[in-house]
């Protein structure tokens, strides 16, 4: 079973029925025994960083989160999903996030010729191999919904870039853990391989 843990956020729905479309069984749920018997967890997120680690707290799965990604379970972060799984985010200054990984979620330059936030469609490219998009094509477009993005004090775990305002790091992959910036249930058939290679990650069923 593949769990989308429930926190409060929105959006649930569409992640999994794209789950669903390429092969797995998945549950919204915000049950702590589902989650740690699940063979692959999805953390979504859709919101402001503060609210929703609150949420998190709020129903301890703070603590849940932490053991499935030290149980080496399949692991992986969408959009807000991804922030949160840093320190901290100049979004929400007086909230602590997961510590997943050292670094802070901080917000994309100002640029008159764009707006804010980064709404609509963008190339990626791979500074790295990741298993998370093993026959995606370099310069690939997914959609993207976000004012703020990741920079990690480990450069080594970024797995895409895409050019707005700046050259910006949208997932990363690091052993168990993966996540992505842009939203891949709403990337059309890149989006649907993407979930598929999370998918076969161990092996869902």
């Amino acid at each position: 079973m593949l769990a989308i843990i429930d926190y409060g956020a929105g959006n649930l729905r569409s992640v999994q029925k794209a789950c669903e479309y390429v092969g797995a069984t998945a549950e919204i749920t915000s049950d702590k025994n589902k989650i740690l018997a699940a063979d692959h967890v999805i953390l979504p997120g859709v919101g402001a960083f503060g609210d929703c680690m609150s949420s998190i707290k709020e129903r301890d799965l703070d603590a849940c989160i932490k053991e499935v990604i030290a149980n080496k379970v399949p692991f992986l972060g969408i959009c807000l999903g991804l922030q949160l799984l840093f320190e901290k985010s100049q979004e929400s200054p007086n909230s602590e996030g997961l510590g997943i990984f050292k670094g802070e979620i901080v917000k994309i330059p100002d640029n008159p010729e764009l707006k804010i936030p980064h709404m609509g469609w963008n190339s990626v490219t791979f500074p790295k191999t990741s298993p998370l998009f093993e026959e995606i094509d370099e310069g690939s477009f997914v959609y993207f919904v976000h004012s703020f993005y990741m920079e990690p004090e480990d450069s080594s775990i970024i797995s895409a870039t895409c050019n707005y305002s700046k050259e910006l790091p949208v997932a990363l992959s690091a052993d168990n853990v993966h996540a992505t910036q842009f939203h891949p249930e709403k990337s059309g058939k890149v989006g649907l391989r993407i979930l598929k290679n999370f998918v076969d990650l161990g092996g869902v069923k």
